[in-house]
C-alpha cells in the first residue's frame, strides 16, 4: 500500500499532515479525495457518526474501505452498507485490529488444541484505573445512539472476540454502571452475559466487563474455564502502547509481551490441578490485518476480507441486544 492523499480540515502550525507527510497529496474535503480517480483504498479514521455517510460515499466513487471501529451505529446501517459495496462491486473492512491480540491468538491456539476441553465460562476484561471522563474524545462526548461510550468502544473489540470465538449467543443480557458517578455523560462500565444454550458450545456463559474504577496494578483480562483446564491472563496486549511510542509491525520486539507478563495455564495431571506459565505464541501483529485485504483488493474476493461487514454488523446485533437488555432489564433472545 502507498499513502496517496490525507484528509485534513483545518490543519494548524502544530498539527499539519503536510509537514509530517510531504510528499502526500491534501485534500481540505473528502469530497474532493473521493473524486481522485488514482486512489483504490479509503481509510476511514473519524468519529463513529460519521462513519455511514463517508463510507456510503467512498463506495459510491467506487472505493474500497478500511473503516475503524465501531463499524457504524446500527446494524441496518451496516445492512445498507454491505447492500451498497455489492452493488458497486467494492470491499468493506472494518477495524477490529484485536483479533490480532497475540493473548487472544494464545487462546485461540488452546482452544483449537483443545487443552482446556469443554470450555463452560469466558471472561474477558478491559478493566482500567481512569477515574476522569475523557472530553475531548468522542470516547466520552458522544451518546450511545451515536456509537459513542464504552459499549461501542470497548465492548465493541470484546464481543468481536468472543464471537470470532464462539459464534453468535443464544441470549444477552446487560447491565451498565455509571462507575465515576460525576453527573456527566452515560454509562462508563458494562457488564454482558452472552449465553449459549445450543450447538456447539452448549452451555458457555461468557462475561465481557469493561470498568473505570479498577484500583489493579495487574489487571485481569482473560479468565477461561474449561473442563481440562484453566487460562488466565493479566495485562494488555502491548502492540497499542508500542504504536503510541512510534514502533511499526515489523521492528525488532514488535507485538512481544515482557516475559513477566505471561499467563497461566493450569491443566489436569494424573487429576489434580498443576499450574504452568505460558508464554504467548509468536505475534502476528496488527500488520496482517493491512496486508489480508492487500490480498482480497488485489484479487478482488471478499472471502478474502479479514474483518467482513457482516461479521461486524453482527457485533453491532449483539451491542443492540445488549442496550435493550439493559434498558428492559431482562435477557433477550437473539
Amino acid at each position: 500500500m502507498t499513502l496517496h492523499s490525507i484528509v485534513q480540515r483545518t490543519p494548524t502550525p502544530t498539527n499539519s499532515a503536510s509537514k509530517d507527510h510531504p510528499s502526500t497529496k491534501i485534500y481540505n474535503s473528502t469530497e474532493a479525495m473521493f473524486a481522485d480517480p488514482a486512489i483504490d483504498l479509503v481509510v476511514i479514521t473519524t468519529t463513529p457518526d460519521s462513519h455511514f455517510t463517508l463510507c456510503k460515499s467512498a463506495l459510491e466513487a467506487k472505493k474500497h474501505v478500511l473503516v475503524e471501529k465501531p463499524f457504524v451505529p446500527t446494524a441496518a446501517e451496516a445492512e445498507k452498507l454491505m447492500e451498497i459495496s455489492k452493488k458497486e462491486s467494492r470491499l468493506i473492512c472494518v477495524y477490529q485490529n484485536r483479533r490480532w491480540d497475540s493473548d487472544f491468538l494464545t487462546f485461540r491456539s488452546l482452544q483449537a488444541q483443545g487443552k482446556l476441553g469443554r470450555i463452560v465460562e469466558f471472561e474477558t476484561h478491559f478493566d482500567r484505573w481512569k477515574p476522569v471522563r475523557p472530553a475531548d474524545t468522542w470516547k466520552g462526548t458522544l451518546s450511545m445512539e451515536h456509537a459513542g461510550g464504552v459499549l461501542y468502544d470497548l465492548g465493541t473489540h470484546l464481543i468481536d472476540q468472543v464471537v470470532v470465538a464462539f459464534g453468535l449467543p443464544s441470549s444477552v443480557m446487560a447491565i451498565f454502571q455509571q462507575q465515576r458517578q460525576d453527573g456527566a455523560g452515560g454509562p462508563d462500565a458494562i457488564t454482558v452475559l452472552l449465553g449459549y444454550e445450543s450447538g456447539e458450545h452448549k452451555g458457555l456463559l461468557v462475561t465481557a466487563k469493561a470498568a473505570v474504577i479498577s484500583v489493579e496494578t495487574q489487571q485481569l483480562r482473560y479468565w477461561v474455564r474449561g473442563t481440562e483446564g484453566t487460562y488466565m491472563k493479566l495485562y494488555l496486549d502491548v502492540q497499542e502502547d508500542q504504536l503510541k511510542a512510534g514502533m511499526k509491525p515489523g521492528d525488532d520486539g514488535f507485538g512481544i509481551e515482557p516475559e513477566g507478563h505471561s499467563g497461566l495455564l493450569t491443566v489436569l495431571k494424573d487429576g489434580k490441578p498443576a499450574k504452568d506459565v505460558l508464554r504467548n505464541v509468536k505475534p502476528e501483529t496488527y500488520g496482517q490485518l493491512y496486508g489480508r485485504f492487500a490480498e482480497a483488493i488485489q484479487k478482488g474476493d471478499e472471502k478474502l476480507v479479514p474483518v467482513k461487514a457482516g461479521e461486524a454488523r453482527d457485533v453491532l446485533r449483539v451491542i443492540e441486544a445488549a442496550k435493550e437488555s439493559a434498558k428492559t432489564r431482562r435477557t433477550v433472545d437473539m
